[in-house]
Formats: structure tokens, sequence, C-alpha cells
């Protein structure tokens, strides 16, 4: 998924302020990539159906725990996976949540 979205972007595709989307950013339950534009953006992917994307922060707080920077979590989520297939982030949003937790849980060893 090459679609990222500002943060009014998302507040709105959501139907919340603006203030709840930095809350969720700050929080870690939503990360997001400052653009060579210098806008802050959160991958399009990461928000389904007006809500955050199933299992995306409990898989974020797996790669937390596992070592993984913002950046780096970003990119594993966003990165082909030929065991899933597709990305860890596809598997998410296709309601795959568990596979994609186990090889997040297997990157702490």
């Amino acid at each position: 998924m090459d679609n990222w979205l500002p943060l009014p972007d998302v507040a709105e595709a959501m139907g919340v302020p603006i203030t709840r989307v930095r809350q969720l950013v700050r929080e870690g339950s939503l990360l997001a990539r400052r653009q060579e534009d210098g806008i802050l953006r959160v991958p399009a992917g990461f928000i389904q159906d007006g809500e955050v994307t199933k299992g995306l922060p409990g898989t974020l707080t797996l790669l937390a725990d596992a070592g993984y920077s913002q950046e780096e979590a970003i990119d594993w989520l966003l990165r082909e996976d030929p065991s899933l297939p597709g990305t860890p982030l596809d598997a998410l949003r296709e309601n795959r949540g568990r596979e994609v937790k186990r090889r997040a849980q297997a990157l702490g060893f």
C-alpha cells in the first residue's frame, strides 16, 4: 500500500477530531511517518471501515516489545512476506491477525 493519509484525512475517515488521531499516534495505537514534504502521514491501510485496522494496536505493541522502532514497525507491516502471502498489514485487514501476531512475537526471540 503506497497510499498515505495526512492526519486530518485520517480524522475524517474515522469520523473523529484530529486531536483523537494525534492521541492514537502518541499512544502508539497508530503510527505515522513524516514525509518529505514535512507532513505527518499514516498508511491508508492502517484505517479500515472508519476505525484503526483490527489487530494493529496489539501488533504494534508486540513489535515495540521486540525492539522495533516505529519506522521499523511501519516497514515490517508494509513489506511483502511470502509466507503469509502479501504483507502483514494485508493479513491484518483480512482478519488473519493471529498469523501476524505469531510472526511478530517470533521477532523478539
